[in-house]
């Protein structure tokens, strides 16, 4: 089998993965709280190195000279290519933008907002897009069963008929009174973090999120834009769709070398 169709169509599949996170990045530009994904790659390493076979020793192949253990010292420096990693996300902080909704809020800086659906599960989110259901409960706008939390990590429970002010550390104030304060999370390993959708990520131990986190802001009337800049996505997409459309010639260029050696060079005259 010729090899570099190995190599190729590896490029082919990682360039189709690198496509699908760009495309749903530049998909959720406009979405309040999203973070980018980011595409990863690792090297892939030849068979031989894979076994740690064929390469070891002073004369290359294993001195047992077993077949299977053989290796072509002229393909070994072409490498084995490139292969998926595990997708990373980027938690750069994205930019503000004014609302209006005096229980919008937008964080600057390190921090999360936690919130709890009532059913043992907790959560992250940027998204602060915030409202007051009609039992007084201060939940997510975009997923009504989300209900804020404070910093001891209990729901906040407001007065429904009045309005309510968010400062700059999370004090909820009602009728000129504080009556709550957001809790602003910190995550010791924010690389744990994974997405589950609506804007929320889970961690591994909720517990070690400790309130309060330190250096952030939050800013009322205000929510924070996806970090993605769509300029900069697609010309990325253009780049990924040329490296697609040339490892996808190098297919056919190769298929075309192996059927003229097949059917021309191999004849007998």
């Amino acid at each position: 089998m010729n090899y570099g169709l190995y190599l190729s169509a590896a490029g082919i599949q990682t360039s189709t993965y690198r496509q699908d996170v760009i495309s749903n990045n530049i998909a959720n530009a406009e979405t309040v709280g999203f973070k980018k994904d980011v595409p990863l790659f690792q090297q892939r390493l030849t068979e031989a190195q894979s076994r740690r076979r064929g390469i070891s020793g002073p004369s290359g192949p294993d001195a047992a000279g077993d077949p299977s253990d053989m290796t072509n010292p002229l393909l070994e420096p072409l490498g084995g290519g490139h292969w998926l990693a595990p997708t990373a996300v980027d938690l750069s902080q994205g930019e503000l933008e004014p609302t209006g909704n005096p229980l919008d809020v937008g964080i600057m800086g390190p921090g999360y907002l936690r919130v709890s659906d009532g059913q043992g599960a907790d959560h992250l989110t940027r998204d602060g897009r915030l409202l007051v259901d009609s039992t007084g409960k201060l939940i997510m706008a975009n997923d009504q069963r989300q209900k804020l939390l404070d910093v001891k990590g209990k729901p906040i429970q407001l007065d429904p008929r009045a309005g309510a002010t968010i400062d700059k550390q999370g004090l909820v104030t009602q009728n000129g009174k504080p009556v709550a304060r957001l809790g602003v999370y910190a995550v010791p390993q924010p690389g744990l973090l994974r997405k589950q959708g609506n804007g929320l990520f889970s961690y591994p131990d909720m517990g070690q999120a400790t309130a309060q986190a330190s250096g952030f802001e939050l800013r009322s009337e205000s929510v924070e834009r996806a970090n993605v800049d769509p300029a900069t996505e697609l010309a990325a997409l253009m780049d990924t769709q040329r490296q697609l459309e040339a490892n996808a010639n190098m297919i056919r260029y190769q298929d075309q070398a192996l059927s003229k050696a097949v059917n021309e060079v191999g004849k007998i005259g």
